[in-house]
């Protein structure tokens, strides 16, 4: 009898919570709420059936329990009972898989007229490239992948020459015009999905896969990894935002084609000599750093890590929260470098000066460190000398007392809490896995061993 009471509240509190839960789809933004339909469809058909099931076996409980001087009846065919368990599962079965087939028919067959976009998945970020004037991609290989080509753009490839590079986290997309993703991985499986799309798609290596939709709201929606692809897996965040055809417009011409990023003028060390007169005030002359004006090492650092940094001081991404005190005396410094070819030209120049390790200042346990360190190596090479693809930085013969203070401000989200700073915001989640100052020391400690 307890059972079946128990059985019975079961499926009373699970009616109760389905309806009265607080999780629930998103507001649907896309034209795909059919996908909702369907899923509602498969909710009251095994609803149903969960409901059926225990309240059968809560009444045999009851009714079939032992008594005295009963006994069992044993019946191993029942033609009436299994003939009519086939005909209910096959109905149920077409009521779950008839409206997805329907459903996936119109989702595999891109409606003419609809715009592209290259989604490119790669741990942990997302890049996206849309076809110039032309309307035609160009063609791209793995094997041409680098710093200065992270899309591997074929330069031999006219159609290619006009493609709009996006390296940034946030797509836009104007509203109420279909746009079909073509989508492609430089690394390992990933699924691009925006919930409140209601499509989703995996990202295999060696292929484009695709999936189309039609945004029907203006908005901006999280773009998720829904594919485990790394220890970094859950950071893997970008945005999409939705709006009218005049901002999209302007939004997609404020990046550069694949001609005019090759046709950009590399840094030039001499012209940053003068320059870097400024920031040797700090740094030093030689870019060894000076820590009791609390201006970390800068020799050694990656070139492409310095000047995402300058323009993130820039544009307000670094330096601009009151409790970030040194990172505020950065950003005005930061605006002495009036353009792109400014901020090439002095890094340029700091990359040619002699690269010397800063002396150790920290002290901790060094092979406690080395197991912590473990999560960092997947960006910071297992070396601690950065890895570009991952957008990790060198931190081997780094400032250590900077990587520290650092660490505390990533974990505080005094630094990684503006949105454009988008391999910041990874690294606020990332930093939460040393949960003490003691952490922060030993794996210091171990980075002073590379």
């Amino acid at each position: 009898m307890a059972l079946a009471v128990v059985l019975v509240l079961l499926v009373i509190g699970s009616v109760i919570f389905h309806f009265w839960s607080p999780w629930w789809f998103t507001e649907v933004a896309s034209n795909w709420g059919t996908i909702d339909d369907t899923i509602e469809i498969t909710f009251w058909v095994t609803g149903l059936v969960f409901v059926a099931l225990n309240i059968f076996v809560a009444v045999a409980i009851i009714k079939y329990r032992q008594k005295e001087g009963s006994r069992a009846y044993y019946e191993p065919e029942n033609k009436k009972l299994e003939i009519g368990l086939t005909v209910f599962t096959t109905i149920g079965v077409a009521l779950m898989l008839a409206p997805g087939l329907v459903v996936w028919a119109k989702f595999v067959n891109v409606p003419e007229g609809a715009a592209e976009v290259e989604v490119v998945g790669q741990q942990w970020y997302w890049s996206y490239r849309f076809p110039g004037e032309d309307g035609r991609f160009g063609t791209v290989d793995a094997r041409l992948i680098s710093p200065d080509n992270p899309f591997g753009m074929n330069p031999d490839d006219d159609n290619g020459q006009d493609d709009v590079l996006v390296m940034s986290q946030e797509l836009h997309l104007p509203v109420n015009k279909p746009v079909k993703l073509l989508l492609r991985s430089k690394d390992v499986l990933h699924n691009y999905t925006v919930a409140q799309f209601r499509v989703k798609m995996d990202i295999v290596p060696g292929m484009v896969s695709y999936m189309w939709l039609t945004p029907t709201r203006t908005g901006t929606f999280d773009a998720l990894c829904e594919e485990l692809c790394g220890v970094a897996h859950f950071t893997m965040r970008g945005r999409v935002v939705v709006e009218e055809e005049d901002a999209y417009q302007a939004w997609l011409s404020s990046y550069p084609t694949y001609a005019e990023t090759v046709a950009t003028v590399k840094g030039n060390a001499n012209a940053g000599q003068a320059m870097y007169a400024v920031c040797s005030a700090c740094h030093g002359a030689d870019g060894a750093g000076n820590l009791a004006l609390n201006a970390p090492k800068l020799t050694g650092q990656h070139p492409w890590y310095l000047a995402r940094q300058i323009k993130h001081y820039q544009n307000g991404a670094r330096g601009a929260l009151e409790e970030d005190n040194y990172g505020r005396q950065m950003a005005p410094m930061a605006s002495t470098l009036v353009n792109d070819q400014a901020i090439a030209n002095v890094v340029a120049y700091i990359d040619s000066l002699p690269d010397k390790p800063a002396p150790a200042t920290m002290s901790g346990d060094i092979e406690r460190g080395k197991e912590l360190y473990t999560t960092c190596a997947a960006c910071h090479a297992a070396d601690g000398h950065g890895i570009w693809s991952q957008n990790g930085p060198r931190l081997a013969g780094m400032s250590d007392w900077y990587m520290s203070n650092q660490l505390r401000n990533f974990s505080r989200a005094v630094r990684g809490a503006h949105a454009d700073d988008a391999y910041g915001v990874q690294m606020v989640l990332m930093a939460k896995m040393l949960r003490s100052e003691k952490d922060i020391a030993d794996v210091i400690a171990y980075i002073n061993t590379l």
